[in-house]
Formats: C-alpha cells, sequence, structure tokens
C-alpha cells in the first residue's frame, strides 16, 4: 500500500471526501497528498516530484518558500507578533504599494481571501448606488459564498440547440431566494450587455466580471467589449467591478487593467499578492470607498485576521520583488516558451489548438480559434485535453486536468528543462490519441 492509500483512508475518517476543501479531491486513489514544495516543483508523500503548472489556482507568482518573502514574515513574527486587533504602519504601506502599481486605487481595505474581498466590494457597491442588482459573466467564479454561487450548466447544455443554458446552483445548500437578484450575461455580447441595462439599469448596483476569466481558461473580454460595459456603468449610474484575485499582481505590475488600460469602480485583490500567504483586499474610487466605515449609515467591513502581520508582511515583500525586479519579465519570458513548447507538440500530433490570455495564465484549448465566451469552451475538445493531462500528471507535471483551469506560471519556472517538458508533453499527447 502507497502512502497516499495510507493517508486517503485516515483522512476519510475526519473529514467529507477525506480532504480539507472539495476541490482538492481526485478520487480515492489520485488526491494529491504533498510533503514538500519549493520553487515550482511538489513533492508528494511518495516522494514523487511534480513541476507545477496548478501553483494552488494561481497565488504563487515567485515561487514556493520564496525565501525573501519568507524571510520578511519571519522578521516581522520575531520583532511584532502576529496579531493584535489594532492598527500597524505597515497596512499604509501596502496600500501605498498597490496604489503604486494600480491607479484604479484610491483607497482600500485588507481581507483574508478572495471570496471575502468580493463580499466586501459588493456590499460597497450596493452601499455607495442605493441599489441591489448585480451582474455576473458566464464562466467567471467569484468566490464561494451563496449568492454568487449560480452557474449556467453548461455540461448539460446543447451547444448545437437554440436554448441558452440552464442557470443552476453549484450544489446544495444555496438558497433560491438569492438567485433573485443576480443576473448573468455572456462575456462579448454586446446584445446582452444592451438587454441587461434595458431591464434593470434603475435597479444594477454593479457589474462584477473577471476580463481574463480565470475559470474559463483564460477566456477573455475585447477591449470594445469592456469599453462599451464601463460607457454603459457610466451611464446609468452602474459601478464597474473588476475581480482582479486571479490577475491581479499576475498578468502585469497593475493587472488585467493595466493591459487593457480601462479602470473599474472597485477591484479586488487576492492571490499573487502574497506569493502564496492568505491576504487579500478591495478599493477603488474614493468617493465609493469613503461608504466604508462607522458613521451612521456606512458600510460594515471588518475581520478579526484582517491586516495580521503575516499577510501584510507577505504582501509588502512580495508587491517590493514585483515592482523593483524583472520578475514579470521572466514569467512572460517563460511563459511564451512553453506555449511554444505545447504548440510544437499539439502542430506535430494535428491538434487544432489556441492558447487564450497572457504568458502568467494562459488557457489551453483544443480547437482552431480562440473561444470568445464561456458557450464556445463547451465546443472545444476538453475530452482530449483531460485525457492529456492526466497523462502529463502521470509522467511529473502538475496541472489541473480541466481544461477551463489555466496554466499558470512563476518567476521559479525559469529553471524547467524545455526539452524534458517538450518530450513528456509529446509522449502524453500521443497517449491520449490512443485512449
Amino acid at each position: 500500500m502507497t502512502q497516499q492509500s495510507r493517508l486517503m483512508a485516515q483522512a476519510h475518517l475526519h473529514m467529507p471526501q477525506g480532504v480539507a476543501e472539495n476541490y482538492r479531491y481526485w478520487g480515492d486513489d489520485r488526491t494529491v497528498f504533498i510533503e514538500s514544495a519549493k520553487g515550482c516543483v511538489l513533492t508528494d508523500c511518495d516522494g514523487k516530484t511534480f513541476v507545477d503548472f496548478r501553483l494552488g489556482y494561481g497565488p504563487i507568482i515567485l515561487g514556493y518558500r520564496d525565501e525573501r518573502v519568507d524571510a520578511a514574515v519571519i522578521e516581522q513574527i520575531t520583532r511584532h507578533g502576529t496579531l493584535s486587533g489594532f492598527s500597524t504602519a505597515l497596512d499604509t504601506e501596502v496600500v501605498q504599494q498597490i496604489k503604486a502599481l494600480c491607479p484604479n486605487i484610491d483607497k482600500l481595505r485588507f481581507a483574508n481571501s478572495g471570496t471575502e474581498a468580493v463580499m466586501g466590494a459588493l456590499r460597497t457597491a450596493r452601499g455607495f448606488t442605493g441599489r441591489d442588482r448585480v451582474a455576473i459573466v458566464e464562466g467567471s467564479f467569484h468566490g464561494l459564498y451563496d449568492e454568487m454561487m449560480w452557474k449556467s450548466d453548461i455540461e448539460h447544455w446543447d451547444p448545437h440547440g437554440t436554448q441558452a443554458p440552464q442557470v443552476i446552483p453549484f450544489g446544495a445548500g444555496i438558497p433560491a431566494s438569492t438567485r433573485g437578484l443576480l443576473d448573468i450575461i455572456e462575456l462579448n455580447s454586446f446584445e446582452s450587455l444592451d438587454r441587461l441595462f434595458a431591464a434593470h439599469a434603475k435597479t444594477l448596483a454593479c457589474v462584477m466580471l473577471e476580463p481574463i476569466i480565470g475559470n474559463a481558461g483564460s477566456i477573455s473580454a475585447t477591449p470594445d467589449w469592456l469599453q462599451r460595459l464601463r460607457d454603459l456603468c457610466d451611464q446609468h449610474g452602474t459601478l464597474l467591478l473588476i475581480d482582479e484575485v486571479k490577475t491581479g499582481f499576475r498578468v502585469a505590475k497593475g493587472g488585467a487593467q493595466q493591459l487593457y488600460g480601462i479602470h473599474a469602480d472597485l477591484t479586488t485583490y487576492a492571490k499573487a499578492m502574497g506569493n502564496g500567504y492568505p491576504v487579500a483586499a478591495f478599493g477603488g474610487r474614493a468617493e465609493v470607498m469613503d461608504v466604508v466605515g462607522s458613521h451612521k449609515g456606512g458600510v460594515v467591513h471588518g475581520g478579526t485576521y484582517t491586516a495580521n502581520l503575516v499577510a501584510i508582511s507577505a504582501a509588502h515583500a512580495t508587491l517590493k520583488i514585483l515592482a523593483e525586479t524583472d520578475a514579470f519579465a521572466t514569467i512572460d519570458r517563460v511563459g511564451t516558451q512553453i506555449q511554444e513548447v505545447l504548440g510544437r507538440v499539439f502542430t506535430a500530433a494535428g491538434i487544432a489548438h489556441a492558447f487564450a490570455g497572457p504568458p502568467a495564465m494562459f488557457g489551453i484549448h483544443f480547437t482552431p480559434d480562440v473561444p470568445s465566451n464561456y458557450r464556445d469552451w463547451r465546443k472545444t475538445d476538453s475530452a482530449l485535453y483531460q485525457k492529456f493531462a492526466w497523462h502529463l500528471i502521470d509522467a511529473g507535471v502538475m496541472l489541473e486536468p480541466d481544461s477551463r483551469e489555466p496554466w499558470f506560471i512563476c518567476e521559479a519556472h525559469q529553471s524547467v528543462d524545455l526539452a524534458w517538458l517538450e518530450d513528456v508533453a509529446t509522449t502524453a499527447m500521443h497517449k491520449a490519441m490512443q485512449d
């Protein structure tokens, strides 16, 4: 019996599915138990190593156990502790770092996760506008709390039919009442935008979206479509809320908004801002953020562990490295090289393919053209991708088997042997095509 089997059997006695959260369960035989992580390499409980392109769903931007970040955290803990329930000078320093990178931010509050940041931003949007409705984009993901846990059932949708996908909850325990104030629109559909504002312009607090969708293979908004959304929001007093939990401090120093040159009224951040430490934030225009506070009628925001020194010191060190070094250039270069390697493999195998998104978090779609929305993803050969992915994992390349998850690149990936990766990917594709 392997150590993985023993750990899985033991874990089943104490946790549902034997895991700490749903998305770590890959089945009793495939669930991964990690012993250690360093740079871009994972080592599992049985001693097998993996070059990791999953990166914990995106937080690792420099590399696991980056000495520069870890040393800053250790120093903070040693000198100042972890938590006091009061403010520190470091709070303001980190906000100033973020503002220097992100001109869309005037004021900001911290949180502990992407879900918390979205909750705070959405409450702020409603508090500022006095409206209740919110619209999101099909295929996007905005955290695990009830109101955002509705999705288009793309898996059971007929792409050749005339009906739109059914909207369903993520699972059990989501009250039907949470659906009532939520609209779901199609990415890059001008008609969908027009219908949304024609029906709900007076009650719509915000439109929330990932311009580069982190749960749909980095399918991205077109600049024209995003600008049209920005203009409609301005015209109707609706706030534009851009969720940069995955793209923030990853795809560029200023996130996706730097790439587009279009700024939101409110923005959420998490993941890469702490290189794996649990830190998040939401912020935006001063007049919008100023509704947050203890004044009468103000928006309530809080959290016992908000701006704890472990999280804030990690963000301080990570953001300093990203601002002052060539880490982003390295990440973009390596991401581009890896795409070139994979592109050669797919071309040699006669597989139509398209890469979506920037080099730091790119999606792979087995289709001739880059999908323009989530429904287009349904038409890709995701079954072949899944077979390919499992063979890569077996060979020591870690990624998410679902093609809706991007390949994440960190600075430490500059050490990857590209010739090895090409050989492994070639073999994996050959096996996938024979399955």
